[in-house]
């Protein structure tokens, strides 16, 4: 990879899994502990330009990152997602997927999940 974003820039001794077109590392402002990212190696801004093939390869590494996870660190629940736009929050312009390992009592209520990131928007 040719240093062009910020992920492109972390060295392979630092990625936690790999595979052909994905690295998956820890997230460096991690919001749990094991927080992680599964990054496309092709700088592509948004998810939703990668190609078919980066899309499978990065579900692929995501399994594998919760593998990892469940072995490292036990966690109760995951959230899995990303932020495509700014928009939506994106602050690192190349896709990366978020795998984020919940744990009981970890927040005071979990119910909604993702949908908390829209104020006011949470279902139970």
């Amino acid at each position: 990879m040719t240093a062009t974003s910020v992920f492109e820039q972390i060295p392979p001794d630092e990625w936690i899994a790999d595979n052909a077109l994905v690295i998956a590392i820890r997230d460096a402002n991690p919001v749990s502990p094991g927080h992680s990212l599964v990054v496309p190696k092709r700088a592509v801004v948004s998810w939703f330009d990668a190609t078919a093939d980066e899309v499978v390869a990065m579900t692929e590494l995501v399994a594998v990152v919760r593998r990892q996870l469940d072995e490292s660190h036990g966690p109760d629940g995951y959230n899995v997602g990303f932020n495509d736009g700014t928009a939506a929050g994106q602050t690192v312009f190349h896709a990366h997927v978020h795998v984020i390992p919940r744990f009981d009592g970890d927040v005071p209520s979990p119910a909604g999940g993702v949908r908390h990131a829209v104020s006011g928007n949470a279902y139970s």
